[in-house]
């Protein structure tokens, strides 16, 4: 024969099959070990602090832990923490929705920039955001000092200061769970919404918005407790005067370094009662949400 025909090989039979165990399931002294690091590492690191704060803020009676609240200086932090909170979660909220929007339905140029400027608070730290601040805005050598005093204006050591501030430091956290949800469901309804002759602002009333109500108000969760608990940028800017510019964060210090360490836990106390309903808001919006994606 002019050539030899080889018969191509046939693979081989498959193995049988064995009974190989599954990736994860490991040896139970294995699991509980990292089930024991788990559960230690936040009892001791998250709940134990907490049921510290409560401790010795009822240590020397219920009496004294009440007394804090009837200070004057106390009631006036309360009073500027929740006023700065409701300036500066409002603001947020309106950017936040206007920067999600743009960024998840439009094409335009310097998309990348905007979302990489909106990344900058996470960035820069607090102490040096206030720093900026008073760069800008102080009237003794601030860059615009001459037409702040000329105007009679006062930001630094004040409540504007304060609320640019905490904007400034909120600011990713609206946009930043906005936006994922926006891309995640697309632009196919809003197109459908135009098509059959809706303006912009009733595609964006009536389409987007009920879409993102659920991350909006997780945003905003998020971004009201941030402002509550903000320290570095506000003590910069605030001064941290006693009965005018101090907030729950700088008044608690305050009180720590007067040795009044019961009235300093007592406010430490409501911040962390606010931290606590905080999470408990958030897991019910986290929990409405799971159940409307399961209804769709």
């Amino acid at each position: 024969m002019a050539g030899i025909i080889t018969r191509a090989s046939s693979p081989p039979p498959p193995a049988p099959a064995t009974s190989a165990r599954a990736a994860t399931a490991e040896p139970a002294w294995i699991r509980w070990l990292l089930i024991t690091i788990g559960v230690g590492f936040l009892v001791f690191f998250l709940l134990l602090p907490l049921v510290a704060i409560f401790h010795e803020a009822f240590k020397r009676g219920v009496a004294l832990y009440f007394a804090t609240f009837q200070d004057q200086y106390a009631l006036h932090a309360i009073r500027m923490t929740l006023t700065v909170a409701a300036i500066s979660v409002p603001l947020n909220l309106l950017f936040g929705l206007a920067a999600a929007w743009a960024i998840t339905k439009f094409t335009f140029r310097g998309k990348s920039l905007l979302v990489t400027v909106l990344d900058l608070p996470f960035a820069v730290s607090p102490v040096i955001a206030g720093l900026m601040f008073v760069l800008i805005f102080s009237t003794t050598h601030g860059w615009l000092a001459d037409p702040l005093r000329n105007a009679d204006i006062q930001i630094i050591f004040a409540l504007p200061g304060i609320a640019l501030a905490t904007v400034f430091i909120t600011l990713p956290f609206i946009a930043r769970e906005l936006i994922p949800v926006m891309q995640a469901q697309g632009r196919d309804e809003e197109y459908a919404a135009l098509t059959l002759g809706a303006g912009g602002w009733r595609t964006f009333l009536t389409v987007t918005l009920p879409n993102v109500k659920w991350g909006l108000f997780y945003g905003v969760v998020l971004c009201n407790a941030r402002a509550m608990g903000e320290f570095g940028a506000v003590a910069v800017v605030s001064g941290n005067i006693k009965g005018r510019t101090s907030t729950m964060p700088l008044y608690i210090e305050t009180l720590y370094f007067e040795y009044q360490s019961a009235a300093a836990f007592a406010l430490a106390s409501v911040l962390s009662l606010l931290a606590v309903a905080t999470l408990a808001l958030k897991n019910f919006i986290e929990w409405r949400a799971a159940r409307a994606r399961f209804k769709a």
